[in-house]
């Protein structure tokens, strides 16, 4: 069945570690079982499930995406038009003559997904996927991994993205110093871990103190700054103060997230 799982934390949480655990690249205490195989005892076979994308690429720029395609085909000795295969699915078959190092950013990481799909693994591994990508680049990603997804594979990833976990998975694992702090809904995540987010909401002339009254009945926690309020909110409830200022008949008339 389709499935998500995230693994947040921050900077040396161990979510990278785990992911190597998991591809045979560290050694390890404990047991990793995928699909009934044993990390440490079928580890070729258990590496033959999976499709991974890095952190961070490495390609030889000068050779055409189509060529880097069909070369990985012959590494993981899958049939060769699956290289035009899985540059069509992730966007880029008018790209294939290009040199990789003429790609994009998003282009790059839409290569690196298809190079981990040529061997049509049922797991898919991704290391921070978005990490160095801009927003438009950022947001079709995501879209080619839930179609992944939907087609019927697993997708285990690494983020520090709350839109991304909330995109994408079904399942969080919170990490903190190499240790699993927690288990939950992406839903829950932000209440779980208190993390909060600031919204500055610029208001007409008159309004601030009804905006104040309005935005505190409602049990926000908010601050007068200049022409507008400071709201702390959660972080998938950014839109919820000016909702609350609409219903009261207050126009919001700009705002920023800090």
């Amino acid at each position: 069945p389709q499935a998500a799982l995230a693994l947040w934390g921050p900077n040396g949480a161990g979510k990278t570690t785990a992911i190597k655990c998991l591809l045979g690249l560290l050694r390890y205490r404990g047991q990793i079982t995928v699909e009934g195989l044993d990390g440490k005892k079928q580890g070729k076979a258990v590496r033959r499930l999976l499709g991974y994308v890095p952190q961070e690429l490495a390609f030889y720029t000068d050779m055409s995406a189509l060529d880097t395609a069909l070369f990985y085909a012959r590494l993981k000795n899958t049939a060769l038009q699956r290289a035009a295969e899985v540059l069509e699915q992730v966007g880029l078959a008018e790209h294939g003559d290009k040199p990789v190092g003429a790609l994009s950013g998003g282009m790059k990481q839409r290569l690196a997904l298809g190079l981990a799909l040529l061997a049509d693994p049922p797991i898919l591994v991704l290391d921070e996927p978005t990490s160095n990508l801009d927003a438009a680049a950022r947001d079709h990603f995501l879209h080619l991994l839930h179609d992944v997804k939907q087609a019927g594979k697993t997708v285990i990833f690494t983020s520090h993205r709350l839109e991304e976990i909330d995109a994408l998975a079904d399942n969080v694992l919170v990490m903190e110093q190499g240790r699993l702090l927690l288990s939950c809904a992406p839903d829950d995540l932000p209440q779980r871990l208190g993390l909060r987010t600031r919204v500055k909401l610029r208001l007409p002339d008159g309004q601030l103190d009804n905006a104040l009254a309005v935005l505190q009945a409602g049990g926000y926690t908010v601050t007068r700054n200049g022409v507008g309020v400071l709201v702390d909110v959660l972080p998938t409830e950014k839109a919820a103060p000016i909702h609350a200022l609409h219903a009261a008949n207050i126009e919001v008339t700009d705002f920023e997230v800090q």
